[in-house]
């Protein structure tokens, strides 16, 4: 029986394939970057094709430099980019506009209508989410109504929308299949999380006809076939990124939680069957759907976390390296009363303040390049901890252990003050290529290379585990002047 599992994870910035065989071993990876497009200010754009040629070349590239036969794959699992937008002419496979991206802001106004229509209480309760430009709803809107005629073939039935797994599902099996997941419908803002089922109410209000939306279906089982080298291989598991790295960080009990230290950090936190509404910002969200049954999460996003290392590397011109941050932190024995609230285009959760601006606060003549490094490093530390603590006051549930990954995870220093700052253990996984892994995982469940999850638990290893060592009147300590320059920076740009 093949054993290899060829992982497609689709990101914002770059499309990559990696072959895990049945010990979650890296056998080979392949990474291509894409163009970012800017039309205006705000607004961020792909060109799907770009994205499908993209993946697809090093799909193919992963098992020409792996060796192996095609007849060696068992499956093929997809991550993806979550929220970003597509729609295509369902006859021709054309997209009619470029993806907008999860990060495009320009659909605010179409937000605001929704809030003034008073839909604000229901999009929350039926979707776990917060109104905003984030997610996939207002862009489908956007895309009909700047499309000549979109509207019209979308009620006739001409047009699909998808966001990216849907996308490369539908280029992998040549049109045949129109399905995406639990998980990545419930970032649409247009998915009831409770019914599992589109929402008439949010159709309606959009006026999105439902034909266009794609079939939901579990996380985990086989979804089509792709053709690779003349041999048919099963597609057998999809996940949005996020809830792929929380998967393949094995987080499967609830109050088990992963945070990915990323450009943000993204911290989310299994709930287990029961949807937590959160009355701290914090978004609730499908963290899974295996064998008919969901999971739930609470998630909670930093808008800069290794942002502010590249701040102070490219404007700031501190070090050459990002890694040099690590360095310089440990060069002074603590931040010398120096705080740096890194809100550069606001504050997400708990705050949510969008007018919030980047302070610098405790500056004395004494401070060095060093202090505001660590308070940089810091800072990171500090709002992933602001999110536990709202994450266990909507829960009641007690973090005893964060599960680390991301490019910052690698940085020794931050991993320890984190442990520090959060009062419990950091966890980082010998495989930091969760995300990948979580799709690997799906498919590989599917299609019978792994039983069950006790089979995929056994598999995690713990590469370091980072213990707190600071006492409980400094954490309290530093934790209280970190909100006080937090107060200090909100409503800045609203002055």
């Amino acid at each position: 029986m093949p054993k290899y599992i060829l992982s497609l994870d689709q990101g914002t910035t770059s499309s990559r394939a990696i072959l895990f065989d049945q010990q979650q071993n890296i056998i080979a990876v392949s990474q291509k970057e894409f163009t970012q497009i800017y039309p205006k200010e705000g607004w961020v754009e792909h060109n799907p094709m770009e994205i499908w040629s993209s993946q697809y070349a090093v799909m193919m590239e992963v098992v020409a430099q792996s060796g192996i036969q095609a007849s060696d794959l068992a499956a093929i699992g997809i991550t993806n980019q979550r929220e970003t937008t597509i729609v295509w002419d369902k006859a021709t496979g054309a997209p009619i506009y470029n993806a907008i991206v999860w990060q495009c802001r320009r659909t605010a106004g179409l937000v605001d209508q929704l809030v003034a229509q008073g839909l604000t209480d229901h999009i929350k309760a039926t979707t776990g989410l917060l109104p905003d430009a984030y997610f996939s709803a207002t862009k489908i809107r956007w895309i009909l109504d700047h499309v000549e005629g979109a509207q019209e073939r979308a009620e006739r039935g001409e047009l699909l929308f998808g966001t990216v797994d849907t996308w490369l599902l539908w280029k992998l099996t040549g049109g045949a299949v129109h399905v995406t997941d639990a998980t990545n419908a419930s970032r649409t803002m247009l998915y009831d999380i409770h019914k599992l089922d589109w929402d008439d109410t949010l159709l309606k209000a959009l006026r999105i006809p439902r034909c266009m939306l794609p079939e939901v279906r579990s996380s985990s089982e086989i979804y089509g076939y792709t053709e690779i080298l003349g041999v048919k291989v099963p597609i057998a598991g999809i996940a949005g990124d996020q809830q792929a790295a929380l998967f393949g960080q094995t987080c499967f009990e609830p109050g088990e939680a992963k945070n990915t230290y990323g450009t943000g950090c993204f911290l989310l936190m299994n709930t287990g069957d029961k949807p937590f509404v959160s009355h701290n910002g914090l978004i609730t969200t499908i963290g899974i759907q295996l064998n008919g049954k969901v999971q739930y999460a609470l998630e909670g996003s930093v808008f800069v976390g290794g942002a502010v290392i590249q701040w102070l590397r490219d404007e700031m011109r501190f070090f050459n390296e990002s890694r040099d941050a690590e360095y310089y932190a440990q060069k002074v024995k603590d931040n010398g009363g120096v705080y740096l609230v890194p809100a550069f285009t606001g504050l997400g959760a708990p705050n949510w303040d969008m007018y919030a601006r980047g302070i610098l606060v405790g500056i004395t003549r004494g401070t060095r390049r060093e202090h505001i490094i660590r308070a940089a490093q810091e800072s990171i530390a500090y709002q992933v901890a602001d999110l536990v603590q709202a994450m266990e006051h909507d829960t009641g549930l007690n973090l005893l252990s964060l599960k680390a990954d991301g490019g910052a995870s690698r940085d020794h220093f931050l991993m320890q003050f984190q442990a520090d700052i959060l009062g419990c253990k950091v966890r980082r996984p010998a495989i930091r290529e969760t995300t990948a892994l979580g799709a690997a995982y799906l498919a590989g469940l599917a299609v019978g290379v792994w039983n069950d999850l006790e089979d995929i638990k056994k598999l995690w290893e713990c590469d370091i585990i980072y213990e707190p060592r600071m006492d409980d009147s400094q954490r309290e300590d530093l934790m209280l002047h970190w909100h006080e320059a937090v107060r200090r920076s909100l409503g800045w740009a609203n002055i």
